[in-house]
């Protein structure tokens, strides 16, 4: 099975040693160290989320994908999402073209409607139009992905009359759509010929292969060009269980307790912890053999092409996050290989 793996980041603000916050800009310079270190252990994709609140310090991506294209040879880079609905598709058009120029080709545009709305207010745009904001620019996204002059129209911005936009890449822009699982949304994918990456954070893998398989009869149906799918779930790794649960629950808890105190979840607790890292659950935390496990099930019960692990989650520290990197790289995924190359 060809299959490729990745490692995700949103930039979450961390602790140092003396146990205070690090600035928005030393966690900066921390991802940059490791993505130099995914890329020297031989992880296949790099992606930075893209956010407006104070929990995560990336707001512009694309800024820090091209610092770490400079200090990296191999590794792909990309968004984990780039929010498309409250951007300008040109501009992040020409950013991402920009950046495919400077890494030789590596660029990849992950695009998806925002689970976090503090950019809509930020940039000017009324929640009430958040789907047909996303519609409209992901059309005339995929009409900029043909590199060719472009005659468009809309509701949510001026029209295009033959314009041309620059610089063109020289082998294309890799693009995926971020889905967190509703119908709609896959099919949308599949009808534009992009590539489908879920966003699995709960529950069992097994509940989306429904998705999977509407995705593949929805090409099928469009007669659009079929992509791998790829699925982006949370994990750490270190060398034992019991270290990898105690790193990271913190972690998980803080985050979890902010956002749900927005969004009127209960709070988090080690139970719930323990059931997530569990077989039924979406995190990926644990021992190189417990996590490649979990990993290779999840490839084999979707039929992925590419699993993004999301290595940082709230306060977890930089330190332990580039141990869990150095793990992935040299153990994680050359169990996974074995694991899947004897399942076939």
């Amino acid at each position: 099975m060809d299959i490729e793996f990745g490692l995700d980041t949103f930039g979450d603000i961390t602790r140092g040693p003396d146990g205070e916050l690090l600035s928005g800009a030393q966690t900066i310079r921390n991802i940059v160290a490791q993505a130099e270190l995914a890329d020297a252990v031989g992880v296949e994709f790099f992606g930075v989320g893209e956010h407006h609140r104070p929990e995560f310090a990336v707001s512009a991506p694309e800024m820090v994908l091209a610092a770490i294209a400079s200090r990296t040879q191999r590794i792909r880079l990309g968004t984990a999402v780039t929010v498309l609905s409250s951007d300008d598709p040109v501009r992040v058009y020409e950013r991402f073209a920009t950046l495919d120029a400077v890494s030789n080709g590596r660029a990849e545009v992950v695009l998806g409607r925002g689970s976090f709305i503090e950019s809509f207010p930020l940039f000017g745009y009324d929640l009430r139009d958040y789907d047909a904001l996303f519609e409209e620019k992901l059309e005339l996204f995929v009409e900029l992905l043909k590199e060719k002059p472009v005659t468009w129209s809309g509701t949510m911005r001026a029209p295009l009359e033959n314009a041309d936009v620059f610089p063109k890449t020289e082998r294309g822009l890799r693009t995926w759509v971020g889905v967190g699982g509703s119908p709609e949304s896959v099919v949308r994918v599949a009808r534009h010929g992009l590539g489908l990456m879920l966003a699995i954070i709960g529950g069992p893998a097994g509940r989306f292969r429904p998705f999977v398989d509407l995705y593949h009869r929805s090409v099928a149906t469009f007669g659009t060009r079929s992509h791998p799918v790829s699925v982006h779930s949370p994990g750490h790794v270190a060398e034992s269980d019991a270290e990898a649960w105690d790193a990271a629950y913190s972690g998980f808890e803080a985050m979890n307790d902010t956002i749900g105190r927005e969004r009127g979840w209960p709070p988090y607790s080690r139970a719930r912890f323990q059931n997530d890292v569990g077989p039924e659950g979406a995190l990926y935390v644990g021992s190189p053999d417990r996590v490649a496990a979990k990993i290779a099930d999840t490839v084999t019960t979707l039929g992925l092409g590419r699993f993004d692990l999301k290595y940082a989650t709230g306060t977890l520290s930089h330190e332990a996050m580039m141990r869990s990197i150095e793990l992935y790289g040299t153990e994680v995924i050359p169990r996974v290989r074995r694991l899947l190359a004897a399942h076939d």
